[in-house]
């Protein structure tokens, strides 16, 4: 692994917080205590009883590199691993699943189902026993949340069993070098939450309608992310690749669609707030007034963030000249908008 690999690796690392932990707790799969927490029922009746997710860095590599695969176009895979108590799931590797997807929706159908049944049986036969607790799918450039056709899905397998439902956003992940990701869970039927549990995000104006539809029926998980001595091999033949295929790659370049595509949102949201605010104050309503500028602020914010992630992508494509094409001072055949 070279130098350059490696710093960009121990980067990695640090935003996005990978603990080291020992294998001998984390990775020991107790088949009786798995299902003594899922027999236990407190998932059947209780409207958040799971609140944290651990994923291991060879899960989080792998979902990464699956959804940048798919660029545009969303993938879905399935996630392996076990309970350690009633409220953490542990997710310990991660496979894609063979399913239609389209540039808005992924959605898995009888093929899918049966590589599922299949790939799961085989793990069985080498003596990878781990549960199949989840799913992950990609949302490329628009952000970590369920959509209505998420929330349908993950509902219909919460009434299985345990079930944790992550989504990772690949392109915006390439713009800022940290993992876009997020894990949820829906409320029971019976359920309905006073307001949204959901934080502000960016969110296109074309995908707005159906996140605030759905926003209170599901909440979001706490996410960590840990690796031990075991997975330091398979770490670095995963880390090479996705070393290549992402972070070494010019994200100014490979992402200037989606920063052109985000700038246009930001203009599109100003003009519609501008024109809310210039009714609110004909029609002298101040608590429509109050309500306009505060989507006026989050506009500000949707602005904000995307100028950061064009400073983040030059600052790391200066970063990437300076270490393979520079020597000594000598500039070399490169440059920060050469590749």
């Amino acid at each position: 692994m070279s130098q350059g690999s490696k710093d960009a690796r121990k980067r990695f690392e640090i935003e996005n917080k990978i603990e080291t932990v020992d294998p001998d707790l984390i990775y020991k799969y107790d088949q009786d205590k798995h299902e003594a927490i899922r027999e236990e029922g407190k998932w059947r009746t209780e409207n958040q009883p799971f609140k944290k997710v651990k994923i291991s860095a060879v899960a989080l590599l792998k979902m990464v590199m699956h959804a940048k695969s798919g660029g545009r176009i969303e993938v879905m895979g399935v996630l392996q691993g076990k309970l350690i108590d009633s409220e953490t799931f542990v997710v310990l590797d991660a496979f894609a699943l063979p399913v239609e997807a389209s540039e808005t929706r992924v959605n898995a159908q009888a093929q899918g189902d049966e590589y599922l049944v299949n790939y799961l049986s085989y793990a069985e036969m080498v003596g990878k026993s781990e549960n199949a607790i989840g799913w992950y799918h990609s949302h490329p450039s628009y952000g970590c949340w369920l959509s209505g056709i998420d929330v349908g899905t993950q509902k219909l397998q919460q009434k299985q069993g345990p079930w944790v439902a992550i989504v990772v956003d690949p392109i915006r992940t390439v713009s800022s070098g940290k993992v876009e990701l997020g894990a949820f869970r829906t409320f029971p039927e019976s359920y309905k939450p006073a307001e949204s549990s959901q934080q502000w995000q960016s969110i296109p104006l074309d995908k707005i309608e159906d996140f605030g539809v759905y926003a209170n029926h599901y909440y979001p998980l706490e996410v960590s992310y840990f690796k031990s001595s075991l997975d330091e091999h398979l770490l670095n033949l995963l880390w090479n690749k996705y070393w290549v295929n992402t972070l070494s790659s010019n994200a100014l370049l490979s992402n200037r669609d989606y920063f052109a595509s985000a700038i246009g949102d930001v203009s599109e949201k100003l003009e519609q707030a501008e024109s809310q605010l210039q009714h609110s104050g004909r029609v002298g309503m101040s608590s429509d007034k109050k309500k306009d500028e505060n989507q006026l602020s989050k506009v500000t914010r949707d602005s904000t963030k995307t100028a950061i992630e064009q400073v983040n992508s030059l600052m790391n494509q200066v970063i990437k000249d300076q270490l393979f094409n520079f020597e000594k001072g000598k500039p070399g055949s490169g440059g920060v908008l050469g590749k």
